[in-house]
């Protein structure tokens, strides 16, 4: 089954009327620091939930997207999630944590099963927004509330949205890409501007973040220093393969804009197989990944969005608690509201968020922000023996971490 077309998510999304309940609210003494800014590495503000728990009846079910498009949903939020919810006093019957392996078929049929085992409340991270929207009228239409994690559903049936800003992460990376060009002393830069999935919202917002910085220090199509990549992905190997015909379309390319980790990695490897110096070509990303932060270290990647997938789990894994229980949510917790540009008549369109905030990370303050949230561990990133790239192996990384004093 595929769910594809325009017409499905439109007569999905017309399905009932979308209120967004009028839960009662809780008392503030029984959840005495619950809110954005009090979660912690060590999750120990979850234990306030736990009478909230007791209220609540049913299961949560988590259902992420992926394994491709970030290492994030198996290293960060897969376990992340099964702690915070842990954490609050959920036993492993009442909540379940899957991926749907990149098919929205069995992202459909997990909400399926989940709502027929009993789940009261989603927290999906839709593969696409068609997807997404097909599965919330699903549960809408059988009582079960639906957050969206990370990414929003347009014109979906959602409750409330739990992420980053992510205008505001695509900033950071327009932010690190122009500073690193001055930095490494990039003369002349041709920038070649890549983009994320164009089914995922994220993608969308992050290129409105970073383009903006482009056009604001001068880089633009119009004035001849900007290659846009034709339309955007999530798969590694494809961002390769579009890079390389860029590349080979347009040689002098000397700076690149990459939406993640993933993506920048296998075109680092590539350059680095013909020659590639440190501090030459430029490159960004986001998700803190290990293989990102080595391409930072070693001078290949300027930086990285740090998101801190502990605090969203938290944040998602908390809402979640009090939509389970039939409580409204504490005004500390939803600090914002997102706009869905695809709002149907039944859809919100000013989603109750979530917002939670990022931050650029250089060698400088690796130290100070992943290594210090035990995010990466200094034994991963300072490895002594490298990994081979395209069958060349690469200096190792124990004297990138004496040089900017990583221990």
């Amino acid at each position: 089954m595929k769910f594809k077309t325009a017409k499905a998510l439109a007569s999905v999304a017309l399905v009932g009327s979308f209120v967004v309940a009028m839960l009662p609210a809780v008392s503030s003494a029984s959840t005495p620091t619950v809110k954005d800014s009090t979660f912690n590495t060590s999750f120990s503000t979850m234990k306030y939930l736990k009478s909230i728990v007791h209220k609540g009846k049913g299961s949560i079910a988590v259902i992420l997207p992926d394994t491709v498009t970030s290492a994030r949903y198996t290293e960060f939020d897969a376990p992340y999630l099964k702690q915070a919810l842990k954490a609050a006093g959920l036993t492993t019957k009442q909540y379940t944590v899957q991926n749907a392996q990149g098919s929205d078929t069995t992202q459909y049929t997990d909400a399926q099963a989940a709502i027929a085992k009993g789940a009261k409340v989603l927290l999906l991270d839709p593969l696409d927004s068609t997807t997404g929207a097909i599965i919330e009228a699903y549960a809408k239409a059988r009582g079960v509330k639906v957050i969206d994690y990370d990414r929003l559903t347009l014109g979906g049936a959602r409750s409330y949205y739990v992420s980053f800003d992510n205008v505001a992460v695509g900033t950071l990376i327009g932010k690190g890409e122009t500073s690193c060009i001055t930095d490494w002393g990039v003369k002349t830069p041709l920038i070649y501007v890549m983009k994320g999935a164009p089914t995922d919202n994220n993608a969308t917002l992050f290129a409105q973040g970073y383009n903006a910085v482009l056009s604001a220090a001068g880089f633009t199509t119009a004035a001849g220093n900007v290659v846009n990549e034709n339309t955007g992905t999530w798969t590694p190997t494809v961002a390769l393969g579009d890079f390389q015909g860029a590349y080979a379309a347009n040689p002098k390319i000397n700076a690149v804009v990459t939406p993640n980790d993933a993506n920048a990695a296998p075109i680092i490897g590539y350059l680095q197989s013909k020659g590639l110096a440190p501090k030459t070509i430029p490159f960004t990303g986001q998700d803190a990944s290990l293989t990102g932060f080595q391409n930072v270290i070693s001078g290949y990647q300027c930086g990285t969005v740090y998101k801190p997938i502990w605090l969203e789990a938290q944040a998602a894994a908390a809402l979640a608690i009090y939509l389970r229980a039939g409580l409204k949510p504490p005004s500390g917790l939803v600090n914002g509201k997102s706009t869905d540009s695809a709002a149907l008549i039944n859809s919100l369109k000013h989603v109750p968020s979530v917002l939670l905030v990022a931050t650029w990370v250089t060698p400088k303050n690796v130290e100070s922000t992943v290594i210090k949230d035990k995010v990466i561990k200094v034994s991963d990133l300072c490895t002594s023996s490298a990994p081979t790239v395209l069958n060349a192996v690469q200096p190792t990384y124990a004297t990138d971490c004496t040089t900017y004093g990583i221990k």
